[in-house]
């Protein structure tokens, strides 16, 4: 409920489309400053840590799927995500992403809400740490303070390198998100 107020209200000031996806990309970004580990790589032998929170964004073409990449995201309002995520989709559709636009994700979001989907599994990108998979949002019955009420619902699945992030830390990076997703106005747009 609260993203999707969050949502409207970004929207209302802004002449320039904002997506639910500008709005996770802002909240991941922040969580994974929070936690290093979730925006760390594999090299091989060892775990390398990101100084840099760069969100990866899979986008499907027609011709494949491709991850755009926005850059320093945990630095960015809202919307300057939408900006860039607008750039970089457009480039991808045309085919016309430059070499800048696909590396140096440090972390991949994959919402497929759009299409409907209400939850999935998605593989993560070598050497990334891990990949958020984030299903559409959907009325749901849920308890609340032992009633049963109806509330907007969305599916978070992270999979992760255990070599990097276990099971705890991962945990720990979705127990973050969520309070993000719960409270999101706190953060600074």
């Amino acid at each position: 409920s609260r993203l999707k107020a969050w949502h409207a209200s970004v929207q209302s000031r802004s002449d320039e489309k904002i997506t639910i996806t500008d709005l996770l990309v802002r909240l991941t970004a922040s969580a994974l400053r929070a936690h290093p580990r979730a925006n760390a790589a594999w090299d091989g032998s060892r775990i390398m840590l990101n100084a840099d929170v760069n969100v990866g964004l899979a986008v499907a073409t027609d011709e494949a799927l491709l991850v755009p990449v926005i850059h320093n995201a945990d630095r960015k309002g809202v919307r300057e995500i939408a900006a860039d995520r607008r750039g970089l989709v457009e480039r991808a559709s045309t085919g016309k992403l430059r070499p800048e636009d696909v590396q140096g994700a440090t972390f991949t979001l994959s919402n497929l809400g759009m299409y409907g989907v209400d939850a999935f599994n998605a593989i993560v990108n070598p050497p990334q740490a891990a990949i958020l998979a984030v299903g559409r949002i959907s009325d749901r019955v849920v308890p609340v303070d032992g009633q049963v009420v109806i509330r907007p619902m969305m599916t978070l699945s992270l999979s992760s390198d255990h070599r990097v992030v276990d099971g705890a830390r991962a945990a720990q990076f979705l127990d973050t998100l969520a309070s993000l997703l719960e409270e999101p106005m706190l953060l600074i747009e």
